[in-house]
């Protein structure tokens, strides 16, 4: 409802929306991720290390394939590299897991009547294949690497997600894990969330820093990255 020029939502104590990335933090994809990464690696003799997933958590892909196809000295494309890794990933999608509280968080939101969008730095195919694993969606939109033309770190798939949502990102929540997914979504002017398990994430205004969203609720979520 409009008054004056001040908008209260149903929900004046919860944020207009709440965008969830996918890789690490909806699901558990990270040791996929790793896994396959090795895989893929040591067919041209080269051993993948924690320093090297470091560097490529959290995409874009282009930067994934590049690194690879440095790696193995050129003997194929960065194309052929990031191709190859997701068709090998999405073999695996069938048998991923949501991580801990994010079932509990998506039924609160639910609840609440409040907008959902996932926003990730993964390609339309896995994006697509994280779905199927829900009988019916949660999110009103879900945006891929496919869907714009500067992925993460920019914040231009937050920024289109809450264009499509009709919502105000200044006064919505992202919730992330990756350094490189935290930077796009503090870029856009949300209030942030990070739950990091791989890689640290230095602390910023108007974001919290947690170890894990087990246990947690929307309004303890909205109140502490406001602190």
């Amino acid at each position: 409802m409009m008054v004056g020029s001040v908008n209260f939502s149903r929900h004046t104590n919860m944020p207009e929306a709440v965008f969830f990335d996918m890789d690490g933090l909806l699901v558990d994809t990270e040791p996929y991720w790793l896994e396959t990464e090795r895989e893929l690696m040591a067919d041209f003799g080269v051993i993948w290390r924690s320093e090297d997933q470091l560097y490529c958590l959290g995409g874009p892909m282009q930067k994934v394939g590049d690194y690879m196809s440095s790696l193995a000295q050129g003997r194929e494309s960065s194309e052929w590299f990031a191709e190859e890794l997701i068709n090998r990933m999405a073999k695996k999608f069938a048998n991923i897991n949501l991580m801990p509280g994010i079932a509990d968080l998506l039924d609160e939101i639910h609840a609440l009547g409040l907008s959902c969008a996932l926003v990730s730095a993964s390609p339309r195919r896995l994006v697509d294949a994280v779905l199927a694993i829900f009988a019916v969606s949660p999110f009103k939109v879900t945006i891929s690497a496919n869907d714009v033309l500067r992925g993460k770190p920019h914040p231009d798939p937050y920024l289109k997600a809450a264009q499509l949502l009709g919502v105000d990102i200044a006064q919505s929540l992202i919730i992330e894990d990756s350094p490189t997914g935290v930077t796009a979504a503090r870029a856009s002017g949300a209030f942030v969330i990070a739950v990091p398990h791989i890689a640290p994430i230095p602390d910023a205004p108007r974001s919290a820093t947690i170890q894990s969203l087990s246990g947690k609720n929307l309004s303890e979520l909205w109140s502490l990255c406001q602190r």
